[in-house]
């Protein structure tokens, strides 16, 4: 059936149905529909269905990092709890320095001996080689050139105060010979006293002249002059060491 012909058999049912319309062009087809739709009831309104939880996804746990070098905070600690104070800490004990040995380093130098160090004091002049060796305070050595019995001593042996040089030891150890040289060429020594050359400790007597010929030297020793000056014994025996000294 073409459209014409459905057209006109709608037509015919139209007329058939009276005040019935059946039939109605395109244009009029949705006004009517609309009109025909009834009136929406209104609904009340029902709070939606709670939707479906969603599965839980477990989330990947990362590592809590540990902290590096961070200080427990002051605000951690409870009031109660007092703060300790710091410990010391023990200095290390120090370390000794090994004390380099080396044995091509040189031996350390023996001690000097105490008469090698002993000083003297002199008075006059020496042209004839002769020392008069005593060990006096330094205000009576002065006046030992104006005493009167070793002035006649000396007379005795022909010789006078000029002649010979006065040496004073200065300490309780002998002089040295070496040192004494040094400054006088003494080749005879007369010592009133003891210990007074360092060469003739322990190897001479007293009033015994001796010779040491390795060092050109010959040594009388006796006591002090002011015990022989006034000791008549003792002027005898010294007497008799000088003659053989001087006069053989």
């Amino acid at each position: 059936m073409t459209e014409d012909e459905q057209s006109g058999t709608l037509a015919f049912l139209q007329n058939f149905y009276t005040g019935v319309t059946l039939y109605m062009p395109r244009e009029a087809e949705e006004p009517a529909a609309a009109a025909a739709s009834p009136t929406p009831v209104a609904q009340p309104l029902r709070a939606p269905a709670p939707a479906a939880p969603a599965p839980a996804v477990a989330s990947p746990v990362m590592p809590t990092p540990a902290p590096i070098g961070k200080l427990p905070s002051l605000a951690a600690v409870p009031p109660s709890a007092p703060l300790s104070p710091p410990q010391p800490v023990a200095a290390a004990a120090p370390v000794p320095a090994p004390v380099p040995t080396n044995p091509a380093a040189p031996a350390a130098a023996p001690p000097v001996a105490p008469y090698l160090l002993t000083t003297f004091s002199t008075l006059g002049d020496n042209p004839q080689g002769v020392v008069v060796l005593v060990r006096l305070p330094p205000e009576q050595f002065k006046k030992l050139p104006r005493n009167v019995f070793l002035n006649k001593l000396l007379q005795a042996i022909k010789l006078v105060m000029a002649d010979v040089v006065l040496v004073n030891v200065e300490g309780p150890y002998p002089v040295a010979l070496q040192n004494l040289r040094k400054e006088i060429a003494a080749t005879h020594i007369l010592a009133f006293g003891k210990n007074l050359l360092d060469v003739a400790v322990r190897t001479t007597q007293i009033y015994e002249p001796v010779q040491f010929p390795a060092v050109g030297l010959a040594y009388l020793s006796g006591a002090e002059v002011e015990m022989i000056e006034y000791d008549v014994s003792l002027k005898k025996r010294l007497w008799g060491g000088l003659q053989r000294m001087f006069l053989n």
